[in-house]
């Protein structure tokens, strides 16, 4: 008797651990969510909003919305229906791509079939997340147009503040009347890692394509074993962006035209006016009118100009390129800096003027050197044969090359 007298509370008990679990899973999940939504938004290049949100302890679902602060070029919903589970919640729902003007649906409007499915696992204790959409072929053509997309997969993972996406694309082809433009197989990996509203982050790209084919009539290029690697760091100080493009060969009529690598960074990019320059953003877009550029610059003019103000710089840390085909070879680095000085007397919303993009060229100074530089090019820049190395100033906007005025290129 006295264990069957038992048996209730055990059940009652064990029935409001599980209802107490299944409440703090779902109250996790819709945390979680929200949180990683308003810090990519933070980021200043997207609005995020959601729609048609039903929160519940054993089930939930919603609409995202993604779209570009500026100009409505694209949309991206997302439908998510997520099943609460103590340990975990699995998640899923479709992806709505559409485009400009009238929002037209990519699957739907543009392709008879349903849009891709995506799938997710939450895990509750660990605050994981792992997902992937697996992209389905297709084929759309329009006139002399068509594109054919073979598919493709992209997967994500990881906790707030540090996520990852991998993507791998199979050979896609667009055409244009007589011309075409082919990639081979492309992957891209991504991580993003960063600290609450996105006030310091990380990100690092390594993009490679495996072929890339230009052909029309008389001219087929075709390159191999593109990488490109981007390293963008937003800290109290400064935004710095370290990138790298390394070009396996370019070829054209069997022969090799270009190969090589350009290594660069850009910093000293004021990181409080920066964040500033976004913020104002994000407001005038939530304004909902139509600004034309130059009065959304004009807006933003300030916080614009005091990104300005630690003296921006272009490190252009490795040239090392060769023309097998061309006879041509450039080796060298150097730097370009921004005279921060007076920045009241620049207007970026004037920049479509002559006088104010020279106003601008005025203040550039740097130097750059060319090192072993070809005979043709020191002919060609009205230079003596034995130059051995290029040594390019540049001083209030003005090139100099090895103490001479820049020569006209095109006579």
């Amino acid at each position: 008797m006295r264990k069957e007298r038992l048996i209730v509370p055990v059940v009652v008990t064990l029935a409001l651990v599980w209802a107490v679990a299944q409440f703090l899973a779902s109250l996790l999940f819709e945390r979680e969510l929200a949180r990683a939504l308003i810090d990519l938004e933070a980021r200043g290049e997207l609005v995020v909003e959601r729609s048609e949100v039903e929160r519940g302890w054993l089930s939930s679902s919603g609409i995202v919305h993604i779209s570009p602060v500026l100009g409505d070029g694209w949309r991206l919903e997302l439908s998510y229906a997520a099943r609460h589970g103590v340990f975990s919640t699995r998640v899923e729902g479709r992806a709505h791509p559409s485009t400009s003007p009238r929002q037209l649906r990519l699957f739907g409007d543009w392709l008879p079939s349903s849009p891709p499915r995506w799938h997710a696992r939450y895990q509750t204790l660990g605050g994981t997340l792992e997902g992937s959409i697996q992209l389905a072929p297709f084929l759309i053509s329009q006139g002399p147009r068509e594109l054919d997309f073979q598919g493709g997969q992209l997967s994500f993972e990881g906790v707030y503040g540090d996520w990852r996406l991998r993507a791998r694309l199979r050979p896609w082809r667009l055409t244009d009347g007589v011309a075409t433009l082919a990639s081979g197989p492309v992957a891209l990996e991504s991580r993003y890692a960063y600290t609450a509203d996105a006030h310091h982050f990380t990100q690092h790209d390594l993009l490679r394509i495996d072929q890339l084919v230009w052909q029309q009539p008389g001219l087929e290029l075709e390159a191999h074993d593109l990488f490109y690697l981007s390293h963008m760091q937003l800290d109290d100080s400064e935004l710095r962006i370290d990138s790298e493009l390394t070009l396996a060969n370019v070829s054209m009529a069997d022969q090799v035209l270009l190969s090589g690598r350009v290594a660069m960074e850009v910093s000293r990019i004021n990181a409080d006016a920066l964040r500033e320059a976004l913020a104002g953003l994000r407001r005038e877009a939530a304004k909902a009118r139509e600004l034309d550029p130059r009065e959304l610059l004009a807006h933003l003019e300030p916080a614009l100009l005091a990104t300005l103000v630690d003296s921006p710089r272009l490190d252009l840390k490795t040239v090392d390129l060769e023309s097998p085909m061309l006879g041509l070879a450039a080796r060298g680095d150097g730097a370009l800096f921004f005279d921060p000085r007076r920045l009241d007397e620049l207007s970026p919303a004037r920049l479509d003027d002559d006088a104010e993009q020279a106003r601008w060229l005025a203040r550039l100074d740097g130097d750059f050197i060319w090192r072993e530089v070809p005979a043709v090019v020191s002919l060609w820049l009205g230079l003596p044969l034995s130059t051995r190395d290029l040594e390019i100033d540049v001083i209030r906007g003005q090139v100099r090359v090895n103490g001479r005025p820049m020569p006209p290129l095109w006579r």
